[in-house]
């Protein structure tokens, strides 16, 4: 166990704003005005951060972010509408102030999905392997062998092996020093078997290890990812909105 966990384990519901400082940090790569620049990726090429970021919570605080060019007025008065957010229960539902948002930005596509905190008490239900760059070879089929170059940098990751390969595979996709977001894919023939919540559940462990809190989210469209955080039993701790 580590400090962290033990301080957001117990108290979750009353954390969430938190939880979601912490979300919003391992998403996005921030300037020390805490603007934002780009996604918090570790390869390919920099992709800038959205312009708008809003994290509601179930405790009724919102975390809200602005990409480095965005005009302070606007940002003033996103952050403004920000902190009349009300408190959320349950997904989905847009924010109140989603018009005003979009139309300070001039915004044309937004995002938005449920956010959640992997506790403590979800463990894998079936076996699995870590994965690291040196036993990589062993078990990734042609489906997955681009994530080899990933591995480094990807850690944790962890896969359930069915007729030794690599079917389903969870892994750190967004990382700092307090908190990881998890990253799943499943071969297309072998979801829906429950092997989804098992590399998710064991990864979460192994974020643990480290000193680290799981965190799991997902898209409004998902569905099979949510529906992977409804089997865990993953703790909702509130949604985020972001403005391209």
């Amino acid at each position: 166990m580590n400090q962290l966990d033990d301080l957001y384990e117990p108290n979750w519901e009353n954390t969430a704003n938190k939880l979601m400082e912490y979300h919003v940090e391992a998403l996005f790569v921030h300037d020390q005005h805490s603007r934002l620049l780009t996604i918090n990726e570790n390869l390919g090429p920099t992709v800038p951060a959205p312009a708008f970021f809003l994290g509601r919570t179930i405790d009724g605080k919102a975390v809200c972010r602005f990409r480095y060019d965005v005009a302070d007025k606007t940002a003033t008065r996103l952050q403004e509408l920000s902190l009349e957010e009300p408190s959320i229960s349950e997904f989905p539902a847009k924010p109140k102030y989603f018009a005003e948002y979009m139309a300070l930005l001039h915004g044309q596509q937004y995002t938005m999905g449920p956010c959640y905190f992997v506790p403590r008490k979800v463990t894998p239900s079936l076996q699995v392997k870590s994965l690291t760059r040196e036993n990589a070879a062993n078990w990734l089929p042609h489906d997955f062998e681009w994530l080899i170059r990933e591995l480094d940098v990807s850690q944790p990751c962890v896969a359930l092996v069915h007729q030794n390969r690599a079917v389903s595979i969870c892994r750190s996709v967004r990382i700092t020093n307090f908190a990881h977001e998890a990253g799943i894919e499943t071969l297309k023939e072998y979801r829906g078997n429950g092997f989804a919540p098992a590399v998710v559940a064991a990864w979460a462990i192994a974020v643990r290890k480290l000193g680290c809190l799981p965190l799991y989210s997902t898209l409004a469209e998902n569905h099979s990812s949510q529906s992977v955080a409804s089997k865990l039993g993953l703790a909702y701790y509130g949604s985020n909105f972001t403005i391209a």
